[in-house]
C-alpha cells in the first residue's frame, strides 16, 4: 500500500471470499460476527491457521479503552507492530490475497473547523503517547509491509471509520458520554459522526468485492455530505447537558492531570471529543456501500449502552464516588481533579 489515491483492482465478479479476523477485541468480535468470519488467535503462529483464507482482517482500533488506558505507549506499540508483522507475513506465505486493517479517522487529527476527512489523506504525525499515535504506528507498519518488494503482492486496505459504536465497544468517545456532562469548548463547533461496527464489517466486504486498496474512510452520508449531529442534537438525543470551558483551561488542566497519572491518556486525545473529525467515505459510496445505521441511531445505541456508568476524563467511578458526582457536572469534577493535581505538585 502507498499514499496514492484509492484504487480498484477488481474487473469482474469473483466467488465469495473466506474471511478471517485476528483477535477477540470488541471491534474484532463485531466484525467477525457480522461476516461469519473465522477467528485467528493472536498468539497462534502456525501457518496452517490461514488455510483456505482469502481475506485477513487486522484490527488496530480494538475498541477496548481499559487496555489502552492501563499501559505504556512504548509497550502497546511494540506489541502492535509485532502482531501486525507476524500475521501479515504468515498470511502472505499462506496465500491470503487481501489484508484489511481497521484503523480510525482519528489518525487525520481533530482541530477547530477541520475539513471533512477524505480517502487517501496522509495521517497526522503524532509524537505523544496518545491512542491516535498507536493507530499511526499500526498504519505505518501495514504500509511498510505491503510496500516491501521482497514480499509477494498482497492487496492491502486500511479502513478509517468515524467514531465506532457497537456491543461492548469501549472508546474514548464512548467514555465521553459516561461523564455527568458533555464537555464543550468556548468558541468551538463540534460536529459528531458515528458508525456502527456492523457497517464497518460491511465496508470490509465492499472493499474486497470491488478490489479497493489504499486508505478508505467509513461513515454515513446524507445527500452527499457526512451524516453529522450538532452538539445541540447530541445533547437532545443523549438527554444530557453541556459544560463549557475555555480552551486553554481545559487543555492545560488535562495535560497536568495526565502528567501525574490521573488522566489515562494525554490532553491531545481530548481533541477528538471537542473538535470535528467527520469523514467523506466517497470511495465506499461510489461502489454502492451504504451505512445501515445513521449517526443518530448509533448515538442512541451508545447512550443506552453506557447508561448507569459514570466516568470523568476517561476514568470510571462507581459506588459512592458515582453518587457523589451525580448532577454536580463535569466542571465540578474537573476542578476537583485539578485540586488533586495541585496537591500532587505541592502547589497552594
Amino acid at each position: 500500500m502507498t499514499a496514492a489515491p484509492v484504487r480498484s483492482e477488481r474487473t469482474d465478479e469473483e466467488p465469495t471470499q473466506i474471511v478471517a479476523v485476528v483477535g477477540s477485541s470488541p471491534v474484532a468480535r463485531g466484525i467477525r460476527h457480522r461476516l461469519g468470519a473465522r477467528e485467528i488467535d493472536v498468539a497462534d503462529e502456525d501457518v496452517d491457521r490461514f488455510a483456505g483464507v482469502d481475506v485477513l482482517v487486522l484490527v488496530g482500533h480494538a475498541g477496548d479503552f481499559s487496555r489502552i488506558g492501563g499501559s505504556e505507549a512504548v509497550e502497546r506499540r511494540a506489541a502492535l507492530v509485532a502482531d501486525v508483522e507476524k500475521h501479515y507475513v504468515v498470511a502472505r506465505l499462506a496465500g491470503v490475497r487481501h489484508v484489511v486493517g481497521i484503523s480510525s479517522a482519528m489518525v487525520n487529527g481533530a482541530t477547530p473547523g477541520r475539513a471533512v476527512i477524505e480517502d487517501g489523506e496522509d495521517p497526522v504525525l503524532v509524537i505523544d503517547d496518545g491512542f491516535a499515535g498507536d493507530l499511526v504506528v499500526f498504519e505505518a507498519t501495514l504500509e511498510a509491509l505491503s510496500a516491501d518488494p521482497d514480499r509477494a503482492p498482497v492487496s492491502t486496505t486500511v479502513l478509517r471509520p468515524a467514531a465506532i459504536v457497537g456491543p461492548g465497544i469501549d472508546t474514548l468517545i464512548s467514555r465521553h458520554f459516561e461523564a455527568p456532562r458533555v464537555l464543550t469548548l468556548k468558541g468551538a463547533r463540534r460536529d459528531w459522526q458515528f458508525v456502527h461496527v456492523e457497517d464497518v464489517a460491511d465496508a470490509v466486504t465492499a472493499v474486497v468485492a470491488h478490489g479497493l486498496t489504499g486508505r478508505i474512510t467509513v461513515g454515513a452520508l446524507v445527500d452527499g455530505e457526512p451524516d453529522v449531529l450538532s452538539t445541540a442534537d447530541v445533547l437532545r438525543i443523549a438527554g444530557m447537558r453541556a459544560v463549557e470551558l475555555p480552551v486553554a483551561t481545559a487543555f492545560a488542566t488535562a495535560e497536568g492531570l495526565h502528567r501525574v497519572g490521573i488522566l489515562p491518556l494525554p490532553a491531545s486525545d481530548m481533541t477528538f471529543a471537542v473538535y470535528p473529525w467527520s469523514v467523506g467515505a466517497c470511495a465506499l459510496h461510489g461502489v454502492g456501500w451504504r451505512a445501515r445505521s445513521s449517526s443518530e441511531e448509533c448515538l442512541r445505541f451508545l447512550v443506552a449502552q453506557v447508561r448507569g456508568r459514570v466516568g470523568v476524563a476517561g476514568r470510571r467511578v462507581g459506588g459512592r464516588d458515582a453518587a457523589a458526582l451525580g448532577a454536580a457536572g463535569a466542571a465540578v469534577a474537573l476542578l476537583g481533579t485539578a485540586a488533586l493535581w495541585k496537591r500532587a505538585r505541592g502547589l497552594p
